[in-house]
């Protein structure tokens, strides 16, 4: 059943996927299933489509307003410098974005390149609902979003 993407939009859609913050306006907020920095997220479309340029008027407003607005979220509850918005969609053609909290105590030598270049995600914490839960919590009242 489809690529990545779509398999973890259907999940969120059933209730099955345990990596979901909530149901926004265009898609999915996901916690990452691996924390290289802590808060990393995903925003996936719904419905999925392959690329933002798929969307047209309020649609990509929407996705656009959407991840914005998860960025605010995350600044709020992590304290982070920054964000990182990466929205590449080069392996997984569907649309999606990483939302990568940075911080100021990152290493010298990681915190001004791309996360995803200096931070092996796969080696990295992987997802724990005892050590994610409060942020997810936080990120929902931040939101005024739920599960579903």
């Amino acid at each position: 059943m489809g690529n990545i993407i779509e398999r973890k939009v259907a999940a969120a859609r059933a209730g099955s996927n345990p990596y979901v913050i909530g149901k926004m306006p265009s898609g999915w907020l996901l916690i990452g299933e691996t924390q290289p920095l802590h808060g990393y997220c995903q925003l996936l479309a719904d419905p999925v489509v392959a690329t933002l340029n798929d969307l047209e008027g309020a649609e990509r407003a929407q996705y656009l307003q959407d991840m914005a607005k998860a960025g605010d979220a995350l600044l709020a509850v992590t304290g982070a410098a920054r964000i990182n918005y990466e929205t590449w969609a080069n392996q997984e053609p569907s649309l999606h974005t990483h939302l990568v909290p940075r911080y100021l105590n990152e290493p010298e030598n990681c915190r001004t390149r791309p996360a995803c270049t200096v931070y092996d995600y796969a080696a990295a914490r992987p997802f724990s609902m005892d050590l994610d839960g409060p942020f997810i919590a936080a990120m929902r009242t931040f939101l005024g979003i739920g599960p579903t």
